[in-house]
């Protein structure tokens, strides 16, 4: 199919766009286009305008600074995959990302196309709540607001945005030093939309105990889902194959969707089984070998 008519929008500047998607009707802003282009094609999605981002500079790009790490919204995948600083501060970032589609589709697919797509499927968003990242959405008429990741999911696939508004990036703390890591996700083929993805970090204090973790999974409901449950399970405790499958219950637990590939109980079960595998594969050598 082709898309239903619109009209095409090139601004050299972030101030440029925020104007246009002020003042025009049906306006829809383009990052990567992995998603959207298909939506148009699809005529899911059918805008009067289209206003690409592409040619603004000042919304790519990863830092350093106070308020911890800080990626632009139009900061493309494959970089984000590939950045010393990520590698050294938040090494799951690499990980995790190894899963998004293919080579080809993250040198083009950035961080902020896909954190406002919200596909229940993407790692990108279960990465963001995993680090309790906060958001920066920027309107002309309004100014500059910030949203934590765990407010931005409005309902299905759809964010926190008004009409007006752009994602200007995001920030988030990084773990300390020696974070455990790990992420896993089943797909029917390698880089396909994950059935079930999960992302755990695990903190250990200076006697071998858990001092704090956090763990995401995508693909089980409409939006990442943080499992606070087995998160309060694991602090305190010393890392060992029991406490992580009473964890994996907890997520096989997570009410599920089910559509008409796979059940509910389908996912549910994968929630269990990749939550425990998670945690074993973070913490190795205190959990045995995975299973």
């Amino acid at each position: 199919m082709k898309p239903a008519p619109f009209r095409y929008h090139a601004p050299g500047a972030f101030d440029e766009a925020l104007a246009m998607m002020g003042d025009l009707d049906n306006a829809k802003a383009l990052a990567g286009g992995q998603s959207l282009m298909a939506m148009l094609n699809l005529r899911y999605a059918m805008p009067d305008h289209l206003v690409d981002l592409n040619g603004i500079e000042a919304l790519r790009g990863i830092s350093d600074g106070p308020d911890g790490i800080a990626i632009g919204a139009m900061t493309r995948q494959r970089v984000l995959e590939r950045d010393s600083l990520l590698a050294m501060r938040a090494p799951i970032f690499a990980e995790a990302l190894r899963h998004v589609g293919h080579l080809q589709t993250r040198n083009r697919g950035t961080i902020g196309g896909s954190l406002c797509h919200l596909d229940p499927a993407a790692e990108l968003p279960v990465l963001a709540m995993l680090h309790d990242a906060v958001l920066r959405v920027r309107s002309a008429a309004r100014g500059e607001r910030s949203l934590d990741m765990a407010a931005f999911p409005a309902f299905y696939m759809t964010p926190s945005l008004e009409p007006d508004e752009l994602l200007v990036g995001l920030s988030f703390m990084p773990w300390p030093e020696g974070t455990r890591h790990a992420f896993l996700e089943v797909a029917r083929r390698h880089g396909d939309f994950a059935i079930v993805a999960v992302g755990c970090l695990v903190a250990l204090d200076g006697k071998g105990a858990i001092d704090r973790a956090a763990i995401v999974l995508g693909g089980i409901g409409p939006a990442p889902i943080r499992l606070t449950a087995g998160e309060a399970m694991l602090r305190g405790e010393r890392p060992g194959i029991e406490l992580f499958r009473a964890v994996g219950a907890e997520a096989a637990g997570l009410e599920a969707m089910g559509d008409s590939a796979y059940s509910a109980g389908y996912r549910q079960h994968l929630a269990g089984v990749l939550v425990r595998r998670a945690l074993q594969r973070a913490c190795p050598s205190e959990a045995g070998v995975i299973s």
